[in-house]
């Protein structure tokens, strides 16, 4: 396996040195490429159009809230630039989803087209479909509607005036015609998937189902009486014989489904809001990290952290005034456990701007870090940490980082949160949902207040992430909510599960 600090020297290795970056900021993305900046600007601008599309399928608005986390997106060479990224050489790109702002990955180019290519825009268009559903809704989709939408988004093609959205997912023909050869009912019930066939019942049956869902308006109120059902408890199984009738006669209709000429929408681009793009080349300063900065939000172990640090240190120098480069530079000082030199940077770049956020929160991880270590008990410690973070949601209320580590100082000082700190919790979740550890935050939050209703709807979209095992510890935990064990006793329970198994 490469460590992520020699995925840093490769990737610089391979840029060409006259290429020049941008960054494109658009409502609801920043994308850092090189290239022209036609073509950077022209990425911002798709993404930003399938964002409009799916608002406009959906009917879900665009609110300020909408536009306050927006997706970062990394754009890199190629797909062997996303293995060493990914340190996974199957893997054609990818998404993290975060408080501080979810990052995907993506390759500027694939290995090659075709009818049958896994293209890198299928990837990216996947990946953010996925972001956008776990965004703006407050139900749980099982998996195989969970993939499936993000398959039938994923095919979307955006040519002169329209978008075409629903084309065949030819990406996943052998998947398709792989789980034809199942029940219908395997769909719905976990139990009767094993092995790769679980895959091919996710992706290929689960976009079959998907399109013939969503494509005719009769089916599309099915769906809806299904997801009220799945949502309210019902089993799976007996939600779709509810809803959707005799699975077995459903197993014939979706294989001349599937056979047939399949359709789609086709949505004229004045139809959706206009696509405002702000395009310019990154800073020197920022040119010089950016590389970094792209290994460092993947994430990297303690020592490759002091590694990296010691070549953004001296790379950074020279640019003690670029607010954003001495941001990132306070990042990883940070994740190296250099205290001092963390909030050196962050002093620096709010000297340049005052209104950093990174460099606000980075100040306030560093002031709330020392109270920790030091076992401060004077609140006035903690209230003076805290005030960097209040800075920070007054530049941008809607942040969901600044909310997060407001309550996390809390648990930090080993005292009860306040009411403020409960409730910017739970909004950070309303603003950043597709954060696993924001999420069980919320529903450990919800449990220590007896508010059981809440924690298991905030637990769903957990318990049925399509890349979990079924008994994962968010489905362990509404089992046994359901089952009438109070909520910090079924936390307790699942937490020592986990440390047997793991011992």
């Amino acid at each position: 396996m490469r460590s992520a600090l020699a995925s840093l020297a490769l990737l610089a290795a391979a840029a060409p040195a006259h290429a020049d970056w941008h960054k494109a900021s658009s409502r609801h993305f920043t994308v850092y490429s090189e290239g022209t900046p036609a073509a950077v600007a022209e990425l911002a601008n798709r993404l930003e159009t399938l964002d409009g599309t799916m608002r406009f399928l959906t009917g879900i608005p665009d609110t300020p809230e909408s536009a306050a986390n927006p997706v970062t997106v990394y754009v890199v060479d190629d797909l062997s630039d996303i293995h060493r990224l990914a340190r996974d050489s199957s893997t054609a790109g990818f998404y993290i989803p975060r408080a501080a702002g979810a990052v995907a990955f993506t390759p500027r180019r694939g290995d090659g087209g075709g009818k049958f290519a896994l293209t890198p825009q299928i990837v990216l268009f996947h990946e953010y479909a996925h972001h956008f559903t776990l965004s703006n809704s407050s139900v749980a989709y099982p998996a195989w509607l969970s993939e499936g939408l993000a398959e039938f988004y994923s095919t979307a093609s955006i040519d002169g005036e329209a978008v075409l959205v629903g084309h065949a997912a030819n990406h996943r023909a052998y998947s398709i015609g792989a789980a034809m050869g199942a029940p219908m009912i395997a769909l719905f019930d976990p139990g009767r998937r094993t092995g790769y066939d679980l895959m091919n019942q996710i992706y290929g049956r689960g976009w079959a189902f998907t399109h013939y869902l969503l494509t005719d308006s009769e089916r599309r109120k099915q769906l809806q009486n299904y997801l009220i059902k799945f949502n309210s408890g019902v089993p799976s199984v007996k939600a779709a014989q509810d809803s959707f009738g005799d699975l077995s006669a459903l197993d014939r209709t979706l294989e001349k489904y599937v056979r047939g000429k399949l359709s789609g929408f086709s949505i004229l681009r004045s139809r959706l809001a206009p696509v405002k793009v702000d395009l310019r080349p990154l800073t020197p300063g920022e040119a010089a990290l950016v590389e970094m900065r792209m290994v460092s939000t993947r994430g990297v172990t303690e020592k490759e952290a002091k590694a990296l640090y010691a070549r953004a240190e001296k790379a950074a120098r020279p640019y003690a005034a670029d607010p954003v480069a001495q941001g990132w530079l306070a990042e990883m000082a940070y994740d190296t456990g250099r205290l001092d030199e963390a909030e050196a940077a962050a002093d620096r770049a709010l000297a340049a701007d005052p209104r950093s956020v990174q460099a606000l929160l980075y100040k306030a991880q560093v002031r709330l870090r020392r109270a920790a270590d030091a076992a401060a008990t004077d609140p006035k410690v903690w209230a003076e940490a805290r005030s960097w973070i209040v800075k920070a949601n007054r530049v941008n209320p809607d942040g969901a980082a600044a909310l997060q580590l407001f309550y996390d100082s809390f648990d930090m000082a080993k005292v009860k949160p306040s009411a403020s700190a409960v409730a910017g919790l739970h909004r950070a979740l309303e603003l950043a949902p597709q954060d696993p550890g924001l999420r069980f935050r919320s529903v450990r939050q919800h449990l220590a207040d007896g508010k059981v209703a809440e924690a298991k709807r905030a637990l769903r979209p957990l318990a049925y992430n399509p890349h979990a095992p079924a008994d994962n510890p968010a489905a362990r935990l509404i089992a046994m909510l359901d089952s009438g064990v109070a909520g910090p006793a079924a936390l307790d329970a699942i937490a020592k599960e986990d440390r047997a198994k793991k011992e």
